[in-house]
């Protein structure tokens, strides 16, 4: 299995494409393996010219845990998350890259961005915000998270799943729950760690405000958002693109915090696009 070499954290990865074209790193959200990145989307990306890259968040996965199952602060930082992205890079021996992230990932890349500009050729910030205003943080403090969560079995977390995704009122794109239903058996498997999240949750809440410092970014950058996220509100991804000058910004009707399926080959061309700009500056 590939993994990083770093003493700072072990990560687990895997590569798409080919290693001649510019690289994409792909960044899951809060307790979401690298399985939330499909391979049938990131097709779309290798067929437009990237390699790519997708891995397990620290505390998810295959990657490094932090603590046990009663451990609710890893004692990292949001800052130490977006580092591991770097981590990766390192490992691959590459000076700079295209990076992408969904919700916790978006915000782990506007921290590389802000800290270490010379590594980051473009961003894709997905349904992301830039701090914890109430202005864009719709689930409200999620005390659960403070304490060690209650665990469950395979069965009772993919109904979970299940449940949760059939749940959602039916809009114009499918919810996908038997792909819903899949992945959840899939990272059951691959380890089931809910204290993770927590930990993840832990970092998050010690996270700075990043607005002001997104006003320092010059790469190109896509801001993708849907106009019915219930999770982050979409002022977020307007309040971004203003001030990340040159931002293509994108807010999706009727799509919540998750990307639908029927979106997949836009939001792939919007990337695609944003790397090429980049590209094309150098």
């Amino acid at each position: 299995m590939p993994y990083t070499e770093s003493a700072a954290v072990r990560l687990y990865y895997e590569e798409f494409g080919s290693e001649t074209d510019p690289l994409l790193v792909l960044v899951s959200g809060g307790g979401a393996q690298l399985l939330s990145w499909d391979e049938d989307f990131i097709a779309h990306l290798t067929d437009g010219g990237l390699r790519v890259v997708r891995f397990d968040n620290r505390d998810t996965g295959f990657s490094e845990r932090f603590g046990g199952e009663q451990d609710v602060d890893g004692g990292y930082d949001l800052a130490d998350m977006g580092d591991d992205i770097l981590h990766i890079l390192d490992h691959l021996g590459v000076d700079s890259a295209h990076i992408a992230g969904h919700s916790m990932g978006g915000m782990m890349a506007q921290t590389v961005a802000i800290a270490h500009p010379e590594r980051v050729r473009s961003l894709g910030l997905l349904s992301t915000i830039p701090g914890r205003s109430p202005r864009y943080v719709l689930h409200g403090e999620r005390p659960e998270l403070l304490e060690a969560p209650i665990r469950v079995t395979r069965e009772q977390a993919v109904a979970f799943a299940e449940s949760a995704v059939s749940s959602t009122p039916r809009g114009r794109y499918d919810p996908q729950v038997k792909w819903h239903v899949a992945k959840a058996g899939e990272a059951y498997d691959r380890g089931y760690a809910p204290e993770g999240y927590a930990r993840q949750w832990a970092a998050l809440r010690r996270a700075p405000e990043r607005l002001e410092d997104l006003r320092s970014v010059a790469v190109p950058t896509l801001v993708f958002h849907g106009r019915d996220d219930d999770v982050l509100h979409w002022h977020s991804a307007v309040d971004i693109a203003e001030a990340i000058a040159g931002s293509e910004l994108q807010v999706q009707p009727d799509m919540g915090h998750l990307i639908p399926h029927e979106l997949w080959p836009d939001l792939a061309q919007a990337l695609l696009r944003t790397a090429r700009r980049a590209e094309e500056q150098r």
